[in-house]
C-alpha cells in the first residue's frame, strides 16, 4: 500500500446557518475522500465553531490523486429527532493539495449541496499531502454508519488526534476568543503576504491528459491578498481596505519625492559660475538628478519613489550641491520629518510642490529656495512609471543605475500590412552591350526583404513574368519599394538595367479582393533618378524603358507576426473591418519567487529581472527590479480582447545593460502562456506558474512567477457569436496563404516589430521579441516531433479503447455486455430515427456530467507532454544546433542517418496505407480479372439481395454475424479479409 497521505486539519468556521429553530446550530464536518469518511466532534450552540483537528486519509493509488476530490460537508446536529441538517459543502481537487511546508489554513466560502437548499459562511481547512512512514491513517467511519454527532474519530490508540491538544478549558478560551473577533479580522490570516516574503500558496499536481509532472513543474494556487480583497477560489472577499483601480495587485507604499526647479542659488565665485544637482537621500538611498552647468535657476522636474517597507531613517534630506565643489560639501539642504508627510490616494488632483528655504549644516537659513513636493502614495500614482526607484540600486550603492533601463513602458507593435506585387512584363529593355539581347528579371525589395523573379525563357526585349509576390511592410511606411531590373550577363554577374522607386504611401490599399488597376513606370539609371519624380515629369517625353506591376496594401488579411497556434490577435490589418470589443483582459504582475542567478556581482549570484507581457497590439515592460532573487513588480495592465481563441504571453528576462552579465544580450528566464477561452469570465485566477526553460543540458526550473488575471465579459452576446465566425479574415479563405509564404512572410514580419521596439526608449531587445514570438518553433527537433506523435496518438487512443472494448464485445468476453448490446443493436435497426438523438444525448450527458470535473485552474506548459523530461542530450544539442549546421561532419552525418532511419519508418506507414487504397481501387480496375470477376459478381448478387431484402434485415444479419459467439469463429481470416487482402496495389511498380 502506498504510504502517501492526505493530510486535513479542520480549524474553524464561520457566519455558520442557524438550524436548530433557537438561533443557533450543533455544527460537526464530516470529510470524505477516496472512500474514506472521517468526522470532527459536535460543537454545541455554536455559529463560528473552532475545532483544531486533523485526519490522515490513505491515498490508495497515488497516480490518481489528480481525480480524486476532497469533499467536506458541515452538519447540525438535532438532539430531538437524531438527525442532521447540512450547513454547506467545501470540494477541493488536486490543485489544493500541497506539502505540508507550502500548506497554509484558508477559509473557503461554503456552498450548496443542492440546488434548492441554503449556504452562509466559511470552513477553515488546512490540507496538504505527505509520505512520512510514521504519521498513521485515521481510522475511517464504517460505510454503513450513519451520523452519531458526538461520536469522536479516533486513532488506533483510542486518542482523539488533533494539532493542538488543548484542555477543555483553553478550548473554550481560544473558542471564545475566536467568536468574539470582528469578520474582517478572521479574514486576515495571511498578513505575512503583504510583506517581503513570498505570499502562501495552495494546490500541487497540475495533469495534462493522462499525463503528470514533477511537484516542483506544478501549477499553484495562490489567495492573496490583492487590491481589491482576498483572493479565495477565484472570488474576491472583501477587506477593510478602499477598492481602487489596481484591484489585482498588492497595494505597496511609496514616498515620491517631486524636485522640480530651483532659485536664486548661490555662486561659488565672482564669476556667479554654478553646476547644481540635487541629491535626495533616505538613510543608505540616495538618488541624484542630472546636472547643470553654470546655472543658478535650473529646472529638473524629475521624482524620486522609495519603498516604504525599505526606508531605514525618519528623515528625508533633499541636498542641492555643486558638481565642481569637493564631494562632501553642499549648497544646501531641505529636510522633512517622514512622520509629517502627507498621503495621497487618486483620485486625488497632485500634490503642489511648494518653495523651501536652503539650510546649512548647522540648520540655519542660506540663500536660495528649492521646489518640492513630497508625499505617500501607491503605485496607482500617476507618478509611479516615470519616477526614479530605490530599487534600482543595492542599499549603499552611490551609483546609480540610469532610469532608461528600468523603467516601466507601454509598447504599442506596428500595425503591418501585406503588400502585394505582381510583376507583370516590361517593355523596350536596352541592356549595357547593345549588341545581346537581355537575360532579364526583376528584383523586388523593401527594407531587408529581397524577391526575385524567374528569367524568362527566351532573351527578348519586352520579357513577360506575371509573377506574384507578398512582402510586408510597417505604418508609418519609412522604407519604399524598390523595382530593380538586372541583366545576368555571366555567373554571378549581373547588370542593372532600370530601377523604379514607389513610395508605399501612395499605393492603393484594399481590404477585400477588388481588383486594382496596373500601372506603367519609366525605368531609371540610378536610385536617386527613380526618387527624383519632379525629374521624371520633366522628360517624360523621352524614351525609357518601361516597367508594368501592379502594387497593392492588402489590408483583409491579419499579418501573422507570432505562431497560429499562439496568436494573441487576429483582427485584419484595415480598421474598418474591426468589430467591436468583447471583453476585458486584466493582468496583475505580482512577484518572482526563488530565481536562479544569472550574473554575478560582488561575489554573489544576483539577478535585475524584468516582466513583458504581450497580447495583441500592446506589449507592457515591468520595472527592472536590481539585485533581487525575489523581486516584487505588483503592476496591473489591461487589454481589450476581440476574440477569446486568442494567447496571452508574459516571459521574465534578466537586464544585462545594467552590468555584471557575460554578454550583452538579455537572458530568457521563462514564460507563462495562458490561453483566454480556457478561463472563466468575472473570475480572478492567482497562481504561481513555474519559469521552465528548455537548455542543451536539459529543461530547468530558474524560478516561479506569481499572476492575477481577470478576463470580463462586455457581450457575453457577442462574445458567444464569436465562436461561430472564422477564426482568421475572409481574405485568408478568400485568396489563401499557401504554408510557406506563411512562414517566409511571419519571420519578416517578427524582423519588423523586433526593430520597431528596438527603437524605443528603453528598447525592447530583439532576442526578447523573438522569444515572445516564439520565432524558431517552426524549425526541425526530435523531441516535437516525439510530442507530437503521442499526442496524436493520446487523441485517437479514444477509438483504440472502443474498438478493443468492440473487439471484447464480439467475443462475449463478457456475455452480459455483449446480450445488451445485441439488445441496443437491434433497437437501433429497428428504430434507426434514434440513432442520431441517442448519440447526441449521450454527448449531452457526458459533457454534464464532466462539468464537475472541469478544470478550475489555466493550463500550463507541461514537462512530460512536451516530452522535455526524458529527452537525450544529443537530441536537446540538435535542436538548439543553428541553421545552417555548424558542428562536426562525423555529428552532422549522425544526426542525418537517425532522420534517415526515423523517416524510414513514417515512410514504410505512408506506403501501407497508400496500398490499402490501391486494393479498394482495383475491385474493378480488372488488373487482377479473376479477383474483378468475383467482385463484379458479388456486386450483382449484393444488388438483388439488397433490393428484394429489407435493409434493417441485412443490417441486423450483418451486426449479429460480427458479434457472433467465438464458438461460431476461425483462428484464420474470414474470407472478405483474405480476398481483399489478395487483391493487387502498385507497389510492384515502384523502384
Amino acid at each position: 500500500m502506498s504510504s502517501l497521505k492526505l493530510g486535513v486539519e479542520v480549524v474553524s468556521a464561520y457566519d455558520l446557518l442557524a438550524k436548530d429553530g433557537q438561533g443557533s446550530s450543533n455544527p460537526y464536518v464530516e470529510l470524505e475522500f477516496d472512500g474514506q469518511r472521517f468526522r470532527t466532534t459536535t460543537k454545541e450552540k455554536d455559529l463560528s465553531p473552532v475545532w483544531n483537528e486533523s485526519f490522515y486519509f490513505n491515498v490508495s493509488d497515488p497516480n490518481k490523486l489528480s481525480s480524486l476530490p476532497l469533499e467536506a460537508y458541515v452538519y447540525s446536529y438535532n438532539k430531538a429527532n437524531n438527525a442532521k441538517t447540512c450547513l454547506g459543502k467545501v470540494r477541493l481537487t488536486s490543485t489544493s493539495f500541497v506539502q505540508y511546508t507550502d500548506a497554509v489554513v484558508l477559509h473557503y466560502p461554503l456552498e450548496k449541496r443542492t440546488v434548492f437548499s441554503r449556504a452562509k459562511g466559511e470552513l477553515g481547512l488546512k490540507v496538504f499531502v505527505t509520505d512520512d512512514p510514521s504519521i498513521k491513517s485515521s481510522t475511517p467511519l464504517p460505510a454503513t454508519e450513519e451520523a452519531v454527532p458526538n461520536s469522536f474519530p479516533k486513532e488506533k490508540n483510542g486518542k482523539r488526534h488533533t494539532f493542538n491538544h488543548l484542555p477543555n478549558a483553553k478550548q473554550s478560551e481560544q473558542q471564545q476568543k475566536f467568536t468574539t473577533m470582528p469578520p474582517q479580522q478572521q479574514m486576515n490570516y495571511g498578513v505575512h503576504e503583504m510583506r517581503s516574503g513570498p505570499p502562501p500558496s495552495r494546490a500541487v499536481h497540475m495533469f495534462s491528459g493522462s499525463s503528470s509532472q514533477p511537484l516542483d513543474f506544478a501549477l499553484k494556487e495562490t489567495s492573496p491578498f490583492l487590491g481589491g480583497g482576498r483572493i479565495v477560489g477565484g472570488r474576491v472577499i472583501r477587506g477593510d481596505r478602499p477598492t481602487s483601480t489596481y484591484d489585482l495587485v498588492e497595494q505597496m507604499r511609496f514616498l515620491f519625492v517631486r524636485v522640480v526647479k530651483a532659485r536664486d542659488l548661490p555662486s561659488k565665485d565672482v564669476t556667479g559660475s554654478l553646476d547644481p544637482y540635487v541629491e535626495v537621500k533616505v538613510g543608505n538611498y540616495k538618488g541624484i538628478t542630472k546636472h547643470y552647468e553654470k546655472k543658478q535657476n535650473p529646472e529638473w522636474n524629475q521624482v524620486f519613489a522609495f519603498s516604504r517597507d525599505t526606508l531605514q531613517s525618519f528623515v528625508l534630506e533633499v541636498v542641492v550641491k555643486d558638481k565642481d565643489l569637493v564631494k562632501d560639501d553642499s549648497v544646501g539642504f531641505v529636510r522633512f520629518d517622514l512622520n509629517e508627510v502627507p498621503t495621497r490616494v487618486p483620485p486625488d488632483s497632485p500634490l503642489a510642490p511648494e518653495w523651501y528655504r536652503l539650510e546649512d549644516k548647522k540648520g540655519e537659513k542660506k540663500k536660495g529656495e528649492l521646489m518640492l513636493a513630497v508625499w505617500y502614495g501607491t503605485q496607482a500614482d500617476e507618478a509611479f512609471p516615470d519616477a526614479w526607484h530605490s530599487d534600482a540600486i543595492a542599499p549603499g550603492d552611490n551609483t546609480s543605475v540610469s532610469p532608461t533601463y528600468i523603467r516601466s513602458k507601454v509598447y504599442h507593435s506596428p500595425r503591418l500590412w501585406y503588400v502585394r506585387v505582381n510583376v507583370i512584363e516590361a517593355q523596350d529593355l536596352v541592356p549595357a552591350d547593345n549588341n545581346r539581347f537581355p537575360d532579364a528579371y526583376v528584383k523586388v525589395q523593401i527594407g531587408n526583404q529581397i524577391l526575385k523573379t524567374k528569367p524568362v525563357q527566351n532573351r527578348i526585349m519586352n520579357p513577360i513574368w506575371n509573377e506574384e509576390f507578398m512582402l510586408v511592410a510597417a505604418e508609418p511606411f519609412e522604407d519604399h519599394l524598390i523595382f530593380s531590373v538586372e541583366d545576368r550577363v555571366g555567373p554571378n554577374k549581373d547588370d542593372a538595367i532600370g530601377k523604379v522607386v514607389i513610395s508605399l504611401n501612395s499605393v492603393d490599399r484594399r481590404a477585400d479582393d477588388r481588383t486594382i488597376r496596373s500601372r506603367w513606370y519609366n525605368l531609371e539609371r540610378s536610385f536617386s533618378d527613380a526618387m527624383d519624380g519632379d525629374r521624371a515629369k520633366k522628360d517624360k517625353d523621352k524614351f525609357r524603358s518601361r516597367l508594368h506591376v501592379y502594387v497593392c496594401l492588402d489590408g483583409g488579411y491579419h499579418v501573422l507576426d507570432e505562431s497560429t497556434q499562439y496568436s494573441s490577435d487576429l483582427r485584419p490589418t484595415a480598421k474598418q473591418l474591426w468589430k467591436p470589443s468583447i471583453g476585458i483582459l486584466e493582468l496583475g504582475i505580482l512577484n518572482a519567487d526563488g530565481l536562479q542567478p544569472m550574473k554575478t556581482r560582488e561575489g554573489k549570484g544576483t539577478c535585475d529581472t524584468y516582466c513583458v507581457a504581450k497580447y495583441g497590439h500592446k506589449w507592457v515592460r515591468t520595472r527592472t527590479i536590481v539585485n533581487s532573487l525575489n523581486p516584487k513588480y505588483n503592476e496591473q495592465y489591461t487589454w481589450e480582447v476581440y476574440d477569446p481563441a486568442t494567447v496571452l504571453t508574459v516571459g521574465v528576462f534578466d537586464n544585462s545593460q545594467i552590468g555584471g552579465s557575460d554578454n550583452n544580450r538579455d537572458n530568457k528566464i521563462g514564460k507563462v502562456r495562458i490561453r483566454l477561452s480556457t478561463l472563466e469570465t468575472g473570475r480572478v485566477y492567482t497562481h504561481t506558474y513555474p519559469l521552465l526553460v528548455l537548455h542543451p543540458s536539459g529543461v530547468k526550473k530558474l524560478g516561479e512567477l506569481h499572476l492575477a488575471i481577470r478576463f470580463s465579459s462586455t457581450s457575453m452576446v457577442n462574445m458567444m457569436l464569436q465562436y461561430s465566425r472564422p477564426l482568421l479574415p475572409k481574405m485568408h479563405y478568400k485568396r489563401p496563404l499557401n504554408v510557406m509564404q506563411q512562414d517566409i512572410l511571419r519571420h519578416q514580419a517578427v524582423n519588423i516589430v523586433a526593430a520597431r521596439l528596438g527603437r524605443a526608449e528603453p528598447p525592447l531587445r530583439r532576442e526578447v521579441v523573438e522569444y515572445m514570438s516564439d520565432a524558431n518553433a517552426h524549425l526541425w527537433s526530435m523531441r516535437r516531433s516525439k510530442a507530437n506523435f503521442l499526442r496524436l496518438t493520446s487523441v485517437c487512443s479514444g477509438l483504440f479503447a472502443a474498438g478493443k472494448w468492440f473487439g471484447e464485445v464480439c467475443m462475449w468476453k463478457n456475455p452480459i455486455t455483449t446480450v445488451l448490446v445485441h439488445v441496443l443493436f437491434a433497437m437501433l435497426v429497428c428504430f434507426p430515427e434514434l440513432i442520431l438523438p441517442t448519440v447526441f444525448l449521450y454527448m449531452f450527458l457526458v459533457g454534464v456530467w464532466n462539468y464537475r470535473y472541469r478544470p478550475r485552474y489555466p493550463p500550463h506548459m507541461n514537462t512530460s507532454l512536451s516530452c522535455a523530461n526524458a529527452v537525450s542530450t544529443d537530441e536537446l544539442d540538435e535542436e538548439f544546433e543553428s541553421f545552417p549546421a555548424t558542428k562536426s561532419s562525423d555529428i552532422v552525418r549522425m544526426r542525418y542517418d537517425r532522420l534517415r532511419s526515423v523517416a524510414g519508418r513514417i515512410q514504410t506507414v505512408v506506403g501501407d496505407i497508400a496500398s490499402q487504397g490501391e486494393r479498394l481501387q482495383s475491385l474493378l480496375s480488372w488488373r487482377d480479372p479473376r479477383a474483378t470477376t468475383i467482385s463484379v459478381i458479388l456486386c450483382l448478387v449484393a444488388a438483388i439481395v439488397l433490393y428484394v431484402t429489407p435493409f434493417q434485415v441485412i443490417a441486423l444479419l450483418s451486426g449479429f454475424y460480427i458479434m457472433r459467439h467465438p464458438r461460431f469463429r476461425h483462428k484464420t481470416p474470414p474470407p472478405p479479409i483474405n480476398f481483399f487482402r489478395r487483391l493487387p496495389a502498385r507497389t510492384d511498380s515502384m523502384l
